[in-house]
């Protein structure tokens, strides 16, 4: 078959499989080795066609996936990868840029650059900030945390015990003394127990993983500026929330930070990865970065984006994010964003007027976190029941020493109905 025809074959079974995900059991139902065992051990000696690939895709990978694009994954922080960043994403492998310098992918360069401004006009974030689009938060907090150490000349950084573990990693990557603070009774740093005298930055959350918290920024602010550390929010989930005026409540000083991180491929409806940073400090990124050898310079007087970050060579991601800001637009952002917070104030008013079922800490944008009034191992007996019923997709954490369910809505996929499924499987489990 030809590349057309082959294509059409592949779009066709994408479009097939967006149509019919919700149909599969959420999590894979199988068991570890299951799939590999099913695989040849050596690859082939001769080429075989594509369309033996679409094959086995169905009859022994498909068992195998869990599927994060239904509309009943509610683990985790729930995404989804829509129809116009699918193609977009299809577009840019097709032309495969390698944008390293502006030389070498000049339009991947600039239009990194200028969707950036246009998500941060959408988010209502601060103008001339430099933004950047990096693989993962994990990468972006990496690279923030690297510049610190560099501009300030300190080893230490500072975060809530509730910060994600991406922040333990970095630490232990760049040599960094990792001190931890304290969350208040809403799961919140305590800003009032900084002592950052030694800090070379402090990393604030705005929607953490276990309980989408929102730590006192404006406070947290006042301590760095006095004490001249940096300050990194952490909003990888919940910054995408600030397209709806209502939720920017939760960007109250964030204006005054160093360095922001929110994931596009979290609640912006592009396929995994787009992790978008933004500094109002972009000298001391490229001054922590820029590595210029012989065989990389040129004459051209533009900036390369790969000097404000750890990776040299880089996709064409903002095509995918291009593509989803034109489609949706501001209002088609908004809408589905609204919808999963209407669901899941839905869904926290079933579990708060069922008896015998509790939520667990304040709900802020669109996670719950609740539990049965129940012993640990029933809490986890649920989970497990649920989960490998196939008719939904939880994941945990653990507050106040307690096992605590969390169901994240955020797939645009998600309706009301999938959403009363999941709450009746819950109670029958």
């Amino acid at each position: 078959m030809s590349f057309r025809e082959d294509g059409a074959a592949a779009l066709d079974w994408a479009a097939r499989y967006l149509e019919r995900v919700g149909d599969y059991p959420v999590l894979a139902q199988v068991e570890p080795g299951e799939i590999r065992a099913r695989l040849p051990a050596s690859p082939p000696e001769t080429g075989e066609p594509f369309a033996d690939v679409l094959r086995d895709l169905d009859e022994i990978l498909l068992p195998g996936i869990t599927h994060w694009q239904s509309p009943r994954f509610f683990a985790y922080f729930s995404v989804s990868a829509s129809e116009p960043g699918i193609l977009a994403e299809l577009l840019a492998a097709t032309l495969n840029s390698v944008a390293f310098l502006w030389r070498t992918s000049p339009a991947s360069t600039e239009l990194e650059s200028l969707t950036l401004d246009w998500t941060a006009q959408l988010l209502g974030l601060p103008q001339g900030w430099h933004g950047h689009i990096e693989d993962t938060a994990s990468t972006s907090t990496l690279a923030a945390l690297a510049a610190a150490r560099e501009t300030t000349g300190r080893n230490v950084v500072v975060c809530s015990e509730h910060a994600h573990s991406s922040v333990d990693k970095a630490a232990r990557l760049l040599g960094l003394e990792l001190r931890k603070v304290a969350g208040d009774g809403e799961y919140r740093l305590r800003a009032e127990e900084l002592d950052l005298a030694d800090v070379a930055a402090v990393v604030a959350t705005v929607g953490t993983t276990s309980t989408a918290s929102v730590d006192p920024v404006p406070a947290i602010a006042d301590a760095c500026a006095e004490a001249g550390a940096w300050l990194h929010v952490d909003a990888a989930y919940a910054g995408s929330a600030w397209v709806c005026p209502e939720l920017r409540w939760s960007q109250r000083g964030v204006e005054r930070a160093d360095s922001l991180v929110v994931n596009a491929h979290k609640w912006l409806f592009t396929p995994m990865d787009c992790s978008l940073l933004w500094s109002s400090r972009p000298d001391d990124l490229r001054r922590a970065f820029s590595l210029v050898p012989e065989y990389l310079r040129t004459s051209d007087e533009a900036d390369s984006l790969s000097d404000y970050g750890p990776a040299l060579g880089r996709r064409f991601r903002s095509l995918k994010l291009w593509a989803v800001l034109r489609c949706y637009g501001r209002d088609g952002l908004q809408a589905r964003i609204r919808e999963a917070v209407r669901l899941a104030e839905l869904f926290e008013g079933w579990v708060r007027d069922e008896p015998g079922w509790e939520v667990c800490a304040p709900r802020h944008f669109s996670l719950v976190c609740f539990r049965r009034e129940a012993s640990d191992d029933e809490n986890e007996q649920i989970v497990e029941r649920v989960n490998r019923s196939g008719e939904l997709f939880l994941s945990h954490t653990r507050l106040d020493d307690r096992y605590v369910l969390r169901l994240a809505i955020g797939n645009e996929r998600t309706g009301e109905e999938d959403v009363r499924r999941a709450w009746a499987a819950l109670r029958q489990a």
